[in-house]
């Protein structure tokens, strides 16, 4: 496998001093989001260029880092017919300079049924399903145009929320221009947290072709709730996923994510650890 990390949970000043510190973990790649790192620039709708984009590549390129995902993150649920236009036309942005970044995948997650992007019950809705199918279908026909693939991330709380779902997006989109990027931990809630060997299996079961990037995190079920953990200090069962990773995808980038500067060397060591062993 090959690990990285998400480029806004390193402190920084600038893209340089990211990169540098990336470098020094020995990371080989990173899931960027433009709006949440600082780079020196101010960053808005149609400032993104082939210049721009390749400034960003080569300085990581500096530090031998490649740029993953170009995270893109977006509520493709929302009801507001014009707010959800203009968040599609962001998205497609990222799509067309991709490939400047040196990159082949950006991501998002699905959203909610509501303009506030928060948790509801209707997001189990055929009607929730069906407007994010929408939105992933108008991405995926602009991302076969520059050769990029729309990364969809499956999140307990939000449409897509199972691995059921999941291949249902992916049967109904019918495009290899759609792919997975993996959370486990995010399909986890109160509900099937004991039942998480199941859900990994299901999840490499039903579009384990598909995953082309792993986010790395932990949790723990404490006081009848779900919370983060560092890696290897909570529940989850990293043996399984890394052994179904080295088994069924050979060097796919491994995120890691929500991790401390002061947990994330422990991290590293405890998932090379496990890794290395199978």
């Amino acid at each position: 496998m090959r690990l990285g990390v998400r480029c806004h949970d390193v402190i920084h000043g600038n893209l340089d001093e990211l990169g540098e510190r990336i470098h020094e973990k020995d990371f080989k790649s990173v899931h960027l989001a433009l709006k949440k790192v600082k780079t020196g620039f101010k960053l808005t709708k149609g400032s993104i260029t082939p210049g721009m984009a390749r400034y960003v590549r080569d300085t990581f390129s500096k530090y031998n880092i490649n740029v993953s995902i170009l995270g893109c993150y977006i509520n493709l649920a929302n009801p507001d017919d014009d707010e959800l236009k203009c968040l599609l036309d962001t998205f497609k942005e990222y799509i067309r300079f991709a490939r400047d970044f040196g990159c082949s995948i950006v991501g998002t997650e699905t959203g909610a049924l509501n303009k506030e992007y928060v948790y509801t019950p209707e997001n189990n809705t055929e009607e929730a399903f069906q407007r994010t199918l929408s939105s992933i279908k108008i991405l995926v026909k602009e991302a076969e145009k520059f050769g990029v693939m729309v990364g969809i991330e499956g999140v307990a709380k939000h449409v897509i929320n199972t691995p059921e779902r999941m291949k249902r997006v992916l049967d109904n989109v019918k495009s290899n221009n759609v792919q997975v990027i993996f959370d486990p931990v995010n399909l986890i809630n109160e509900n099937n947290y004991d039942k998480q060997d199941d859900l990994i299996r299901k999840s490499f079961e039903l579009f384990g072709d598909r995953i082309v990037a792993i986010h790395a995190k932990d949790f723990e079920y404490t006081d009848g709730e779900i919370k983060l953990a560092a890696i290897g200090k909570g529940q989850f069962n990293y043996p399984l996923l890394l052994s179904l990773i080295k088994e069924k995808k050979p060097y796919i980038d491994v995120l890691l994510e929500s991790t401390t500067p002061e947990d994330i060397d422990e991290g590293i060591i405890y998932l090379t650890k496990i890794y290395d062993n199978l």
